[in-house]
């Protein structure tokens, strides 16, 4: 043991915990220095919000008066005795459990296979599977689709093949509007997180994979699995996040392709419901409380995956 860390080991134990993280602060002030700007944002944007909304969610207050301390009852309104609150949290769920694990698959298997291509290709391919999670427009293409008129590509394709008589309706058809809306948010779904696994495996060394074939790794999905998964621990994580926020908060695309509300609430989201109470009925309190059960939804949801990405490659 160098002289160095024996010193800060005794000097460790003389200190109580507060003392010591005060003394590693002072030893370190330049890399504190450089995260503080974050820090402070992350406090000021982050952190009080979510204190306010904790705060906000026991009480009632439209905004205009001061805030009524009610404690617990906004959340005993909000899962006994509001039927469109179970609604959307049974919608929410629904897509949530079909597109998050189902776009966070696909991303990483999209960017997988990009990976292998030739440089110049494979530029040129990932703009092409990123550009609708960026075009404003990728939704017109959609509701081009699928108009309810036999002007729409779709009904005006099973009209001349004699498949149906008259236009189907389909955003307006509460058959068809969650299978709809799910598959745009699929194709949507190639995002930022799709970027962040092209570049982890960008930055995988070479030398990895001419190791572990020495080892012993015969084929690609062992690569897979003991090489790649593992040295994109972070990349994977990260993509986690983005996935889970991105399926818990789809109403966007509901009330774009099937407006608010969608036909018999089919597609009613917690998203809607949040923004009922908050944008159109002025009860912050009540939607504080909405905001505040999916924040712990989202958390919850974070936890799990977090912890299941931790065996990845183990």
């Amino acid at each position: 043991m160098s002289k160095k860390v024996a010193s800060q080991t005794a000097t460790r134990t003389e200190m109580t915990k507060a003392q010591w993280t005060w003394f590693q602060m002072k030893q370190h002030k330049v890399a504190y220095f450089m995260v503080a700007p974050f820090m402070i944002i992350f406090l000021i944007f982050t952190v009080i919000p979510v204190v306010a909304s904790l705060f906000l969610s026991l009480t009632t207050f439209n905004m205009l008066q001061t805030p009524k301390f009610i404690f617990l009852d906004n959340y005993v309104t909000l899962f006994l005795d509001d039927d469109l609150w179970i609604t959307a949290l049974k919608n929410t769920l629904i897509f949530a459990a079909i597109v998050g694990p189902a776009s966070y698959i696909l991303s990483f298997l999209v960017a997988w296979f990009i990976n292998e291509l030739p440089p110049k290709i494979r530029a040129i391919v990932t703009l092409i599977f990123y550009a609708p999670s960026i075009s404003g427009n990728a939704y017109l293409i959609w509701q081009t689709l699928f108009a309810s008129d036999s002007y729409g590509w779709v009904n005006g394709k099973l009209l001349s093949w004699g498949l149906i008589d008259a236009p189907i309706l389909w955003f307006q058809n509460e058959k068809y509007v969650m299978g709809l809306c799910i598959v745009v948010a699929l194709w949507t779904s190639l995002g930022t997180s799709f970027l962040s696994f092209i570049a982890g495996l960008q930055g995988i060394d070479s030398a990895q994979f001419e190791a572990a074939a020495v080892d012993g790794i015969k084929n690609r999905w062992q690569e897979l699995w003991y090489v790649t998964l593992p040295n994109m621990h972070s990349q994977l994580l990260f993509g986690a996040v983005l996935s889970i926020t991105g399926a818990f908060s789809f109403g966007g695309i509901v009330t774009t392709l099937a407006g608010h509300p969608s036909v018999n609430y089919v597609a009613y989201t917690i998203s809607h419901h949040l923004n009922e109470y908050q944008n159109t009925r002025w009860e912050v309190g009540y939607a504080s409380a909405i905001s505040f059960v999916l924040f712990l939804m989202m958390i919850g949801s974070n936890m799990a995956i977090s912890k299941l990405l931790s065996k990845v490659g183990q």
